[in-house]
């Protein structure tokens, strides 16, 4: 695992990858919001499963503190609190299926919690997308979660999420 990159740098990643992979029914303003609803929802997974927080807690302590507030120096965009609200309950809710749907893509012989925290909330998140959200486009779905894997990761870890997300979307859409 590579040194997490900065808020800031995270954020120009991500406006850069949208650019080439906008959700045509959005505006540039619903897309960014839904851009860092994705983010805000691999930390709170992450958060969650370190602190055994409980989804409706850290729904609402995201709601107070974090969306439209000031972290590490930066003002985070708006985002898109629903759709960050019912992935959080999307991938509690149904853990035990996206779970199931990320094992299938996974090499033979690994466990899901062999990987690292911040890489299984970035491919639940992902595939409860891929699974629940057909309004949301494959492609933008897979692209979003590689460029937040890149921001925490080496490239192997990203290439990683791209396979095992392409995958469950062959599963979950073909």
């Amino acid at each position: 695992m590579s040194e997490p990159n900065s808020l800031e740098a995270v954020m120009a990643q991500l406006a850069e990858a949208a650019k080439a992979d906008a959700e045509s029914h959005l505006t540039s303003r619903q897309r960014r919001a839904r851009t860092i609803a994705r983010l805000a929802a691999v930390q709170a997974l992450y958060q969650m499963e370190l602190a055994g927080e409980g989804v409706e807690t850290v729904i609402a302590e995201f709601g107070r503190h974090r969306f439209d507030g000031d972290i590490d120096g930066l003002t985070l965009a708006e985002a898109d609190e629903a759709w960050f609200a019912d992935l959080l309950r999307g991938v509690v809710g149904g853990q035990a299926a996206i779970d199931a749907a990320i094992r299938t893509r996974l090499a033979e012989g690994w466990r899901l919690e062999r990987l690292d925290s911040t890489l299984r909330a970035l491919l639940r998140a992902g595939t409860w997308e891929l699974r629940e959200r057909p309004e949301a486009p494959r492609e933008v779905v897979i692209n979003e979660y590689v460029e937040l894997a890149k921001a925490f990761f080496d490239e192997a870890e990203a290439k990683f999420v791209n396979a095992a997300l392409d995958g469950v979307a062959r599963d979950a859409r073909d």
